[in-house]
């Protein structure tokens, strides 16, 4: 949820709209890998949640020092008004912004190789131990907090998130412990055309509930064991359902830009940004927006950083913007954040790879995938599929990622190592059938003696 600053180009038409998407279109020796991932910062003395807080030089011990600490690294700050609120990259790496309760993220660069994406988060992590450990914070690697109940946390000073509390509220009953406690990763991938994008966003729709049990890692809320393998994902069930879910007219004959253009169209808007701040539309549409007919806002029409802007607000397991945005996976600590994007791009960036898993997709129906997503929260790879389960799939999507990997023939710079290192993690989910979430519940009903408190360590970065 990268703050994006509004750009002063005008939106006229539809058809702006339209070539806004196609502009994403790359040649395959520009395709990039773009990882972002969330991390929750704790207290290290008694794992509480960390409020915003003062200042570094203040002797501050909250999320603003830990912002201001991180520009030592040459990080520039970001703010809305006065108040800092992310950091970017002078040289264009990428940013590091705030989710609504204190969760950090790093939104990547875009970068060439898995090789580069693992360096570039080994440096992140490395930077946000050594400030963080001044402050006395660490940061856990979960797709859900473990023990803190939502009125806990505290809540970042950015005017986006008034307007999305408040209408969260009214459209959903889980929207607050998406905002508020849980994490993600992410990867974010190229396409050469319209009918790539077509293939790439389709597998990555219908793909998307194994990703999710694959890195399933929140079975625990409130301190107890919550009945989920990702408890995240059950979330997003019933957060806005006009705005997330699996899309289903993209497998529809015909589907293109222009289609998802439509659909963006009416999704309700939460905000425009101008003058600095955030002004609340939220429940109104980008197309009354085109024609000036936003409430509050008459006769204002929208720019290209207003459509940029709401395009972030969109919500599906696959998001489409001049990039696809793979939305599917808990949060997760070091090795399987460099293991999500090797997944993908084993997937979707070699053809044979594309080819091959969109034949293992295409014939499922929309009611199967339906059933997928909204199964595989509680079932994770023991979701029932066809005549097996969801590790089938499972297994043969991996062989198809594992070959797309090893045609990329993207080595390390010392000839020792391709990218298929990075999916050791998902080749031991697959062999065993167990997600790190399986490996959490034994340590939770055994060694861990029915305590949460152990993750604070086992899980932190």
């Amino acid at each position: 949820m990268s703050v994006l600053v509004a750009g002063p180009e005008p939106v006229t038409n539809r058809d702006d709209l339209v070539a806004a998407l196609e502009r994403g279109s790359k040649v395959k020796a520009d395709w990039r890998i773009g990882t972002e991932h969330e991390k929750f910062p704790f207290h290290i003395a008694d794992n509480s949640p960390v409020p915003y807080g003062d200042a570094f030089d203040a002797g501050g011990k909250g999320i603003r020092a830990m912002l201001e600490g991180l520009t030592r690294f040459g990080w520039v700050p970001v703010r809305e008004g006065t108040t800092i609120i992310g950091l970017e990259s002078p040289k264009g790496g990428g940013n590091i912004s705030l989710e609504p309760g204190g969760q950090f993220e790093l939104s990547g660069a875009p970068l060439e190789t898995l090789h580069q994406t693992c360096s570039e988060l080994h440096d992140h992590l490395a930077q946000v131990k050594e400030v963080g450990g001044e402050l006395g914070l660490g940061f856990l690697g979960l797709g859900f907090t473990p023990n803190w109940r939502r009125d806990q946390i505290p809540v970042m000073p950015k005017g986006r998130y008034k307007i999305m509390t408040e209408y969260m509220q009214k459209v959903g009953t889980m929207g607050l412990d998406m905002m508020y406690r849980s994490c993600t990763v992410q990867v974010n991938l190229d396409f050469a055309n319209e009918p790539d994008m077509v293939k790439k966003l389709r597998v990555a729709v219908a793909l998307q509930p194994l990703a999710t049990a694959i890195f399933a890692n929140s079975p625990f809320t409130e301190g107890r064991a919550n009945g989920y393998k990702s408890f995240r994902s059950h979330v997003w069930t019933d957060t806005d359902n006009a705005r997330a879910g699996m899309i289903p007219f993209i497998f529809e004959s015909g589907f293109g830009f222009e289609q998802y253009v439509d659909y963006a169209l009416d999704v309700p808007m939460y905000f425009v940004y101008r003058n600095d701040r955030y002004i609340d539309v939220t429940g109104q549409s980008f197309r009354d927006f085109m024609v000036g007919k936003l409430r509050g806002l008459e006769g204002e029409t929208p720019t290209r950083g207003d459509w940029i802007n709401h395009l972030t607000t969109i919500f599906p397991e696959a998001r489409l913007k001049n990039y696809i945005e793979m939305r599917g996976a808990d949060g997760g600590p070091w090795a399987r954040i460099c293991a999500l994007p090797a997944f993908w791009v084993g997937l979707l960036y070699d053809q044979s790879s594309l080819d091959a898993a969109w034949d293992l997709v295409k014939d499922w129906t929309e009611a199967e995938r339906q059933d997928l997503r909204y199964s595989v929260a509680r079932l994770g790879l023991d979701t029932p599929f066809r005549d097996g389960t969801l590790l089938d799939v499972g297994r043969r999507a991996l062989e198809i990622s594992h070959a797309g990997l090893k045609a990329r023939g993207k080595g390390d710079g010392a000839g020792s190592t391709d990218e298929t290192i990075f999916l050791d993690v998902v080749n031991e989910v697959i062999a065993s059938g167990k997600a790190p979430a399986d490996v959490m519940l034994d340590a939770f009903n055994g060694k861990w003696g029915g305590s949460v408190d152990p993750v604070f360590k086992e899980y932190a970065f």
